[in-house]
């Protein structure tokens, strides 16, 4: 197989990894946004529409990330050891979150004591919003560079990932998942609850476009690699346009009460964003700072071609399934949320 298939085929699959991850921000956004909003209201009959506004949904939205993970190990082994290795203490930490908050949806109204419910409820929330400051600040490491040595792998500490860049980013990510869910919720919920979801989902708004406005003067202040490539071909500004025509619709769309048009503002605003962020990290998948040269990148991180191409077929074949299956379970499940014994 020749060099310019093989690099279309790395180039391919750095597209793939990142729809895949896009795809999770969308769907698992909304659903830790919940979570973080679920401590707002101290009446049960309200957490547990919140909760059942995602039961149906949440675990299949987490396919996504599972299937993103598979799709980064197998044509990119080296950034998987290493950015497992340099992570790790953080991934596990995200780990545990997860899987706290799994247990807490399914175990929450088992028992009717209010001690139970709160305890499960603070574990629901902690570990939603737990979850969502991690991933950003993962992102944010990753824009920021990670100190990686000759051999691609970490040379830092877990300390040193804490820095106020990606701690940023972390809180911008918090304050997006926050927004997006509350506009979720508003789509899935009626009544008393309905009018208090308008109220925080217009809070979250604020809260992100001040969060949002000040990542992105830190990112060309401090980051500037990260705007390298838009700053060097114009007609990518068009993303960036994009981006900021997005987030600026989601209050107007909110205001007319076009909760629909709203929430896919907010979806063209995650999309956008991650857009942005592949085109100026492409073609690196792990950028080393201080010593960029370092760096893992589509190339010298891949698998042969011959895996490559392989592992393009299956999931040529299994993409679509888990495509089709978000598809039909958000179909089968939509409309308002309604209480009844077989709710959580």
């Amino acid at each position: 197989m020749n060099a310019t298939t093989h690099l279309d085929l790395n180039t391919i699959w750095f597209i793939l990894v990142g729809i895949l991850l896009t795809g999770y921000a969308l769907l698992d956004g909304f659903d830790l946004g919940i979570g973080a909003l679920h401590l707002f209201t101290p009446d049960d009959h309200e957490r547990r529409i919140l909760l059942n506004s995602i039961g149906p949904v949440w675990d299949g939205n987490e396919v996504w990330l599972v299937t993103g993970g598979g799709a980064l190990f197998a044509p990119f082994p080296d950034v998987y050891a290493t950015v497992f290795s340099g992570f790790y203490l953080a991934l596990v930490l995200l780990l545990v979150s997860l899987i706290f908050r799994a247990v807490a949806i399914e175990f929450r109204s088992k028992r009717p004591m209010r001690w139970w419910r709160q305890m499960w409820d603070v574990g629901f929330s902690a570990g939603s919003i737990l979850s969502a400051l991690l991933i950003g600040t993962a992102l944010g490491n990753i824009a920021w560079g990670v100190p990686l040595d000759e051999n691609g792998e970490f040379a830092g500490t877990f300390l040193g990932l804490l820095t106020p860049y990606p701690l940023l980013v972390g809180v911008t990510t918090v304050a997006l998942f926050m927004m997006h869910g509350a506009i979720y919720g508003v789509l899935k919920t009626e009544g008393v609850l309905h009018d208090k979801l308008r109220i925080w989902a217009v809070r979250c708004i604020i809260f992100f476009v001040i969060c949002a406005v000040t990542l992105t003067m830190a990112t060309l202040l401090y980051v500037p690699h990260m705007a390298a490539r838009v700053r060097a071909n114009p007609w990518l500004f068009s993303v960036a346009l994009a981006n900021m025509l997005a987030i600026a619709n989601i209050p107007r769309e909110f205001h007319h009460g076009r909760d629909g048009r709203a929430f896919l503002s907010s979806c063209a605003a995650i999309i956008t964003l991650m857009a942005l962020f592949a085109l100026n990290l492409f073609p690196d998948l792990v950028y080393s700072a201080p010593h960029p040269e370092f760096s893992l990148d589509i190339h010298n991180a891949a698998s042969s071609s011959h895996t490559l191409g392989i592992m393009l077929v299956i999931a040529a074949i299994g993409v679509p399934v888990v495509i089709a299956y978000t598809v039909s379970i958000y179909w089968i499940f939509r409309g308002k949320v309604k209480i009844d014994r077989m709710s959580y």
